[in-house]
């Protein structure tokens, strides 16, 4: 096929080959099946910010630390410079994510780098050859769900105690090859430490991937991993050695308001007196 235009700085380094075809087209980016020497890998051609029907991108990208000053400024204040580091910190912030939860032990595509708002990555595929299927597409037995819901659950954790949540985790989002899930998609991960909306990502993340294995089998629905994941998370007892069971009891117990009142007036008691006794010296003085 013909080159894209955004693919052909690649071909001119030498670092792409060929484009075979394009693979899909999604809200956020492009995605072409490409040869790179005797690899067949993928590229991902990221959407302009404008032509992008990615919603609520702002609360995905709070908790970006961004180290040059200039660049923090320029972003604030919106102007073209500062609209274009946004971009590429939007871009890198999958690299980044794919190079970290790989090492973490998470399944996902192996990243071969970023180049101008195109990502070369690994094409999952199955011992065939052939692209591997998403999830959506896939059938399975109330077994294998149950099976595969765990991996995905503990990849979920996995990626918590790295500090990232995926934040648009579904079955849309998900390959399946011969060794079992793999996660893709991952230019918004959010920061779980420094956004106020982690939990709420997290949740939706967990009720996505339980829906969907919990058509084939009922009681996964049952299940309550993200109040369990986030309330070890948040105890700092969350690491990737901890064992879910799905369970999560709430705290039921009723505030002792009426103790917590004469604590408050006690304390005011208390200061109320040190400023007497104070009015008391100056007097004397």
């Amino acid at each position: 096929m013909k080159t894209p235009k955004r693919i052909q700085p690649l071909v001119e380094d030498g670092l792409v080959d060929e484009v075979i075809r394009q693979l899909m087209s999604g809200k956020e980016a492009t995605v072409y099946v490409v040869r790179c020497g005797s690899e067949i890998r993928c590229a991902k051609v990221y959407k302009e910010a404008a032509k992008r029907s990615f919603k609520k991108a702002v609360q995905y990208q709070e908790g970006r630390k961004v180290r040059n000053s200039r660049r923090a400024r320029a972003m604030e204040k919106n102007s073209s410079f500062g609209r274009k580091q946004q971009e590429e910190i939007w871009q890198n912030a999958e690299v980044d994510a794919l190079y970290r939860l790989a090492s973490a032990g998470v399944r996902v595509p192996q990243p071969y780098g970023c180049f101008d708002g195109v990502l070369l990555m690994e094409l999952v595929t199955d011992d065939d050859g052939d692209v591997a299927p998403r999830l959506n597409d896939v059938e399975m037995s109330a077994e294998q769900a149950r099976e595969d819901h765990a991996t995905i659950m503990h990849y979920v954790m996995l990626m918590l105690c790295s500090g990232l949540i995926h934040g648009d985790l579904s079955e849309f989002n998900v390959l399946v090859d011969d060794y079992g899930p793999v996660i893709i998609d991952l230019p918004q991960a959010v920061n779980a430490a420094a956004n106020n909306n982690a939990y709420s990502m997290l949740e939706r993340d967990i009720e996505n991937m339980t829906t969907y294995y919990g058509q084939f089998a009922p009681d996964l629905k049952q299940s309550r991993y993200a109040k369990e994941m986030w309330a070890l998370y948040e105890d700092g007892k969350l690491t990737p050695d901890t064992k879910l069971t799905g369970n999560f009891e709430e705290d039921d117990s009723l505030a002792d308001v009426d103790a917590v009142v004469q604590e408050i007036k006690a304390a005011l008691a208390e200061e109320n007196a040190r400023q007497e006794r104070l009015r008391n010296a100056e007097e004397l003085n």
